[in-house]
Parts: C-alpha cells; sequence; structure tokens
C-alpha cells in the first residue's frame, strides 16, 4: 500500500520504461488517495495478541494503536487489559485500566469475576471506556463507565477515572453487556448493548458525562425469536447516510467448538428498523454474512471497528484453541462491508 509521498526525482519520457514507471506509479498514488485501497485480508499480527473482545483504536496518538479487550481473572482482579502496537502489527501488553475492580460493581454484580467487552469512543477530547461486569449465563450485568485525558498509560496525565453505572439489567428482561457508542447526526450518543435475553439493544446517553440519558428507555434492535436468543456484541458505525449494526451470533467461548460467526444489518436512523442486505429485518432473524470460520481460524465475533479496519478475536486451532486477535481492513460493495480472510 503506498502511504509515503514518492521522490520520483528525474521523470523519463513518456513512452520510456521509465515514463511507463512513473506515470503507473502516479495512477497508484492517485487510486490509493481516493480512498480506494487494495490492501485486503487478515494481517499478519505478532507480539502479544492473545485477546478477548477487542476494543481497537487505530492510530489513537501518534503512531500507537490499542487494543483494549476482555480480562483475565487471575490477573489484577479481572480489570480489562490493554495492548499497544506502534506499527499496528506486532501487540505488547502493557497492564490493566485497574489492579482492583470498583468497590460499587462488586456490591452491585456479587460473585463477579473479571470484567468483559470494553467499548472505547473519544468526545470532545475526553476518552470514554464502557465495559461490562456480569455472571456469565445470567442478565445480572451491569454496563459501566471510566473516562481519561489520554490512552497513553506512559502519559502524566493518564488515569482512568470511575465514573458508575451507565445501565444494569438487573430485574429486566435484556442483557447489560458488550456496549457499542455511535453519535446520530445530531451529535447525540446512543449504547447498543445486548446478548441473548431478548436481544440487542439501544439506549441513549448523554454529553458530557457519557451516562445513560434521564428517562431513556432501551429500545430492540435485533432478535432472533428463537429458544436461545444468539446473538449479541453490538457495534455501531455510522458509515455513508446510514448506521450498520455489526454483531455476533452463535456461541462464543467454546474454542474450537465455537460456531461464532459476525453478521451486520443497516438502517437510515440510529433506533432502526435494521434490514439485511437482502431486506431481511434484524428484528426477525436477518443479518448478512460478514465473517465465519475458515480452516484452523474459528469462531470470529466480539469485534470493533476503527480506522477502516474490523478488529475481533477468534480460535486458532494450530494453538489448541487460544484466543487471538484479528485485523482485517473492510472494504464497501454496493453499500455493505465486505471482509476476507485472504
Amino acid at each position: 500500500m503506498v502511504g509515503d509521498r514518492a521522490g520520483l526525482g528525474r521523470a523519463g519520457q513518456a513512452g520510456t520504461p521509465a515514463g511507463l514507471f512513473v506515470l503507473t506509479l502516479a495512477a497508484v498514488v492517485l487510486f490509493v488517495l481516493s480512498g480506494c485501497s487494495a490492501e485486503q485480508g487478515a494481517r499478519e499480527l505478532s507480539g502479544d495478541i492473545a485477546t478477548h473482545d477487542p476494543a481497537y483504536v487505530a492510530g489513537a496518538e501518534g503512531d500507537a494503536s490499542y487494543v483494549y479487550s476482555t480480562g483475565n481473572g487471575q490477573v489484577a482482579d479481572g480489570n480489562i487489559q490493554i495492548r499497544r502496537s506502534m506499527d499496528g502489527l506486532d501487540w505488547e501488553y502493557v497492564g490493566e485500566v485497574w489492579q482492583e475492580k470498583p468497590d460499587w460493581l462488586v456490591e452491585a454484580v456479587p460473585g463477579v469475576d473479571n470484567l468483559w467487552a470494553p467499548e472505547l469512543y473519544q468526545h470532545d477530547g475526553t476518552w470514554y471506556l464502557y465495559y461490562s461486569a456480569s455472571l456469565f449465563g445470567t442478565n445480572t450485568s451491569v454496563i459501566a463507565l471510566a473516562t481519561n485525558s489520554t490512552l497513553d498509560p506512559d502519559a502524566a496525565d493518564y488515569e482512568w477515572v470511575d465514573r458508575g453505572e451507565v445501565i444494569s439489567s438487573v430485574g429486566t428482561g435484556y442483557n447489560a453487556i458488550d456496549a457499542g457508542v455511535v453519535e446520530d447526526a445530531d451529535g447525540t450518543p446512543w449504547l447498543s448493548f445486548g446478548s441473548f435475553s431478548s436481544g440487542l439493544h439501544l439506549v441513549e446517553l448523554d454529553w458530557p458525562s457519557g451516562l445513560r440519558a434521564d428517562d431513556a428507555d432501551p429500545v430492540l434492535l435485533a432478535d432472533r425469536d428463537l429458544a436461545v436468543n444468539a446473538l449479541e456484541a453490538p457495534f455501531l458505525l455510522a458509515h455513508d447516510g446510514f448506521y450498520y449494526l455489526f454483531f455476533s451470533r452463535d456461541f462464543c467461548c467454546r474454542d474450537v467448538d465455537s460456531t461464532y460467526n459476525i453478521a451486520v444489518g443497516r438502517s437510515e436512523t440510529v433506533d432502526g428498523p435494521y434490514l439485511d442486505a437482502n431486506g431481511a429485518a434484524l428484528l426477525d432473524d436477518g443479518g448478512t454474512p460478514l465473517l465465519s470460520g475458515d480452516g484452523d481460524r474459528v469462531g470470529p465475533g466480539g469485534q470493533s471497528v476503527s480506522g477502516g479496519t474490523l478488529a475481533f478475536h477468534y480460535y486458532d486451532a494450530g494453538l489448541d484453541g487460544a484466543f487471538q486477535l484479528g485485523l482485517i481492513p473492510l472494504r464497501w460493495d454496493d453499500g455493505w462491508p465486505v471482509v476476507a480472510w485472504e
């Protein structure tokens, strides 16, 4: 991919090999600058890529990209994990958000082990980190919020400040996990969330607090209407006049037996209705397939999008089912996102 300005020096005359090279290179530069890229296929990643439910931010500050991901109950009290890359390919582990969970969170979800499925969103110079605390297989769940002025853990002003509860699903029919944030055309923030239970939901937030707007009730976005309502991890992306709802469906977290896959629908308004490419409603088990397993790469899901790249986790059969970070550039075809492993 052409990323630097080319110093061509003296150009040959048109029709000579040198001139032909210059014209060809110029065409390539024009092609890239016009917004089209030939890059496709999963990127070859290295370093520490053992991430689950990645919240990916490409080139957040300087050359650094970040991935925040689900914590490990045996490390730093299960807090959200942080990885950084200077080139988007080689990743290093740089710690956790906190060393101990907030006391109020442990009281709100008694017995909670690790914190799940973070989401990062920047607004007006502040980073908003949404994350889930839940008891697996139940809707005893809370989405909570922390804020920071920077993602750089080496910065003098780096500090994640606990902002408390955004939404709880205790005693409700939905499940408050897997946050995703988008702003509508008026700049109003919205939080997508949900897992199994009664499907995927949307609730209005408020700036600058980043918390749930007063009296805002969740709106249903997607539902499989099945006995086992296996869809979760909603992520909303505003693109070219539409809101795209990326989500994971079927079953996660079973190593090489996982059946997770990623699908998408879109709507002209943030609160729906969302339809797939065939016109089927996401409220009626619709969804255009985006990415499923391939060979040793099993059960992709838990996705986010940044810098024109789809981030997700998958299970590597070649590594006995270990979960890994995946990054694939998004392409657009007739108004729909497209990705491919190769």
